[in-house]
C-alpha cells in the first residue's frame, strides 16, 4: 500500500465516522421533535379540556341560579313546589 492509499481508506474511514455521528444526531433530533410535537398535543388538549370544565361550571352555576329563582318566584306567589317521590330509581317506577 503506498502513502496515497493509506490517506484514502483513513479519509474514507473518517468520512464514515462523520457520517455515522450524523445518523446518530439525526436519530436523537427526531425524538426529540417527536416528544415536542406530542407535548404541544397534550397541551392543546388539556386547553380544550379545561374549556369545556369552564363551560360546564358556568352551564351549572347558571341552573342552580335559576332554580333558585324559580323557588323563590314560586314561594313568593305561593305556588307548591313539586313534591318528591319516595321511590327507588330516579325515574319514579
Amino acid at each position: 500500500m503506498t502513502m496515497s492509499d493509506v490517506i484514502s481508506t483513513g479519509a474514507l474511514l473518517a468520512m464514515g465516522v462523520i457520517a455515522l455521528v450524523l445518523l446518530i444526531q439525526y436519530l436523537k433530533l427526531h425524538d426529540f421533535g417527536q416528544m415536542i410535537h406530542d407535548c404541544k398535543t397534550a397541551t392543546r388538549w388539556a386547553r380544550i379540556s379545561n374549556a369545556c370544565h369552564r363551560i360546564i361550571r358556568c352551564m351549572a352555576g347558571s341552573l342552580i341560579r335559576q332554580l333558585k329563582w324559580n323557588i323563590r318566584e314560586r314561594k313568593r306567589f305561593g305556588i307548591a313546589t313539586p313534591s318528591k317521590k319516595k321511590s327507588g330509581s330516579c325515574m319514579g317506577y
